[in-house]
């Protein structure tokens, strides 16, 4: 098998458990490059874990993690982090640093010089269509909109091949998630990264996504394309949870 064929990410037989309680119970998933993957599934189904256990923050109890084929080691984290953009649900940005100290923080650390930091700062405004002035105000100073954008913006800042995004339109009122939605499924296909995606909302996750995987009590029961699980749903569950996004109701004139 050659690099373009080993998936980015691997589970295999993973367990996790927080005080006794059972997050993740025997997982085992791959996830493909260049693809859009949205992990779906009500909360406390394990979606954020599975995230984490990507990333190294926390390790399972059982079973292994491995990253482009390579099992997660505690000694390479640093290295593996800087192939990873995480974006968090209301974006995680430092208040008292400007949204550009924010995306300036990690290349700065890792001695980019200014004009790089300024490049690379002006390429994603225009890719997430910020204006480069409000890179000058601090996130109390920004929307919900716009500090999303400049999370997005720092995830990308390295240019890494991986994006992970943990509900990270959870917190927006509706027009603006609609607008980042549609902003996101451009963005995703411009850049052709490695994409996993955590939401709870099945339409998104349908529009951004050309996989799905839905988690219930800390395992997987289905996987496969929106029409796929909508036209051959595994069990009850997976029908009554792709059913549960409510539609507006019809209203007489």
């Amino acid at each position: 098998m050659n690099s373009a064929d080993t998936p980015m990410f691997e589970l295999r037989g993973v367990r996790k458990t927080f005080d006794g309680a059972c997050a993740l119970d025997d997982v085992s998933m791959a996830v493909a490059r260049g693809r859009v993957t949205a992990l779906i599934g009500s909360s406390g189904s394990g979606k954020s874990t599975l995230l984490r256990l990507l990333t190294g923050l926390v390790r399972p109890d059982r079973g292994e993690v491995r990253f482009e084929g390579r099992a997660l080691d505690d000694r390479d984290l640093q290295r593996v982090r800087r192939r990873m953009g995480y974006v968090i649900q209301e974006g995680g940005l430092f208040p008292h640093l400007s949204a550009f100290g924010n995306l300036a923080l990690l290349p700065r650390c890792l001695d980019w010089g200014p004009d790089r930091v300024r490049t690379r700062a002006a390429e994603l405004c225009e890719l997430v269509q910020l204006s480069p002035a409000l890179l000058q105000r601090f996130p109390a100073e920004l929307s919900g909109g716009q500090r999303q954008r400049v999370a997005l913006m720092r995830g990308l800042m390295l240019d890494p091949p991986v994006l992970l995004l943990d509900e990270p339109l959870g917190a927006l009122d509706p027009i603006v998630r609609h607008e980042l939605q549609d902003q996101l499924g451009r963005i995703f296909t411009e850049l052709g990264k490695t994409v996993l995606l955590v939401t709870h909302d099945v339409a998104e996750a349908a529009w951004l996504a050309s996989h799905l995987v839905l988690m219930h009590e800390g395992r997987i029961v289905q996987e496969g394309d929106f029409s796929a699980l909508r036209q051959h749903p595994a069990n009850d569950h997976v029908r009554r949870f792709l059913d549960s996004a409510r539609r507006l109701p019809e209203v007489s004139v």
